[in-house]
């Protein structure tokens, strides 16, 4: 009989511990993109377990989920969404590999500009109907990018980014109740540091206002429109600048002075490095997808700063 009540206890004491642990697993989730990582750590922290999907390098234009982390979604119970391109053709197979997954689109409340509002004012009329007289032939090159009509680069905007962080903080306390408060300080800790990050930038940058740069592929929109700078792209929905516009952008940037192009590391820079040879400048990296998003966000300003005198 003791040695049945012995055992009884053990099990018990065993069931509890696991029990106990279970409750306190991190919750698996994924997003899209490595700053959504940043995102949602800050508010998780260690009760979060964040995968994402498109990997470093990748581009969020064109990714294709891998075959491992398609079965990894089976075990997630949220995904974040943002509205980058490659979301419009997969998220519902996305969806559809969990579903007791939740979907939750962060992009949700915030109007988005259009694409075409960075076409530079260089652009010569010509280049102008020649692009547009090309719009149907390379209709299915835009779908494939996704950056047709609205701009979806929202993560590189504080005002935007504190929009996305209550869709995250709504998610993760439906998800984990017992932890609502624990989500709640956090966020409203990171709401702070976003305020400070937004008047640190806006402080840096105050003496460069109205000045242009020239970026490669337009990611920078809603930073240039918060800290009221101008952004030239040399591509526009996954499109190269034919000659005639290529023309246009190396004239405009000799005509404003201009003798650096911002790159990625996603795209080509092809077509940055003939422009900058053209115009004796230099092409300098800006990675809009870096993980560390706040430092990234710091390095950035502080590049445009040195580069817009």
């Amino acid at each position: 009989m003791k040695r049945f009540v012995r055992f009884f206890t053990v099990i018990s004491m065993i069931a509890v511990c696991c029990g106990h642990a279970w409750a306190e697993a991190p919750v698996p989730m994924f997003v899209s993109i490595l700053p959504q990582q940043y995102f949602v750590q800050q508010i998780g922290k260690d009760k979060v377990a964040v995968s994402v999907m498109v990997q470093p390098g990748a581009s969020p234009a064109t990714y294709e989920p891998k075959p491992l982390q398609m079965a990894k979604l089976s075990k997630a119970r949220l995904y974040f969404s943002i509205g980058v391109p490659f979301e419009t053709f997969w998220l519902d197979k996305i969806a559809s590999a969990n579903p007791d997954m939740t979907i939750v689109h962060t992009d949700k409340g915030i109007e988005k500009q259009p694409m075409d509002v960075h076409h530079h004012e260089g652009e010569d009329q010509a280049g102008h109907h020649d692009h547009q007289a090309s719009a149907e032939e390379d209709h299915d090159i835009e779908n494939d990018h996704g950056h047709a009509g609205l701009d979806p680069h929202i993560w590189l905007s504080p005002k935007l980014v504190k929009i996305q962080a209550g869709h995250i903080l709504d998610a993760l306390a439906t998800a984990d109740p017992e932890n609502k408060d624990f989500y709640t300080v956090n966020y409203n800790v990171f709401i702070k540091k976003l305020d400070a990050l937004d008047q640190n930038l806006a402080q840096m940058l105050k003496d460069n206002s109205g000045m242009q740069f020239m970026v490669f592929h337009p990611s920078w929109g809603y930073f240039a429109r918060d800290y009221n700078l101008k952004m030239i792209p040399i591509e526009i929905e996954g499109k190269n600048p034919k000659p005639a516009d290529l023309q246009a952008l190396i004239e405009h940037a000799r005509n404003e002075g201009i003798n650096v192009i911002f790159v990625q590391p996603q795209f080509s820079t092809k077509s940055a490095e003939l422009v900058a040879r053209e115009i004796h400048g230099q092409v300098l990296r800006a990675d809009p997808l870096a993980l560390d998003w706040l430092e990234n966000m710091k390095k950035i300003a502080a590049q445009f700063k040195e580069v817009l005198k």
